[in-house]
């Protein structure tokens, strides 16, 4: 995340986007200076079709398309409330499914694990 707040300029705010915001708390974030604590806007999907089915036990299987609702009602949430936004990291690694769509929908880069091992792998390879 400091990376990714680094890439950004200083007047935009990096989204992280999760399944369950409550679970993710700012001591999760590896940012330890408050002003750029003050750039991360978190947003979860709580209530949304992949939570409730995850939360099942055994999981139910979570559709592509219920997926990408749940995370596009959220950004649309986040971005209206937060025009500065200029990234979003999504951090459930059920999200990079729906990445494509996303960034199309917004115009910003997306970032996620699937992100992370690409370019970790582009870096020595």
């Amino acid at each position: 995340m400091p990376t990714l707040l680094r890439q950004l300029p200083r007047s935009s705010k990096l989204a992280v986007l999760t399944a369950d915001s409550s679970h993710c708390s700012e001591d999760l974030l590896g940012v330890d200076e408050t002003g750029e604590l003050a750039r991360v806007v978190i947003g979860g999907i709580e209530g949304g079709k992949l939570l409730e089915n995850e939360m099942k036990r055994p999981p139910i299987f979570t559709e592509t398309a219920d997926i990408e609702a749940d995370v596009r009602a959220r950004v649309s949430q986040l971005c209206a409330a937060h025009p500065d936004i200029g990234a979003i990291l999504f951090e459930c690694t059920a999200f990079p499914a729906v990445a494509p769509a996303i960034r199309g929908m917004t115009g910003l880069p997306v970032y996620d694990i699937a992100t992370l091992c690409k370019m970790t792998f582009a870096s020595v390879a």
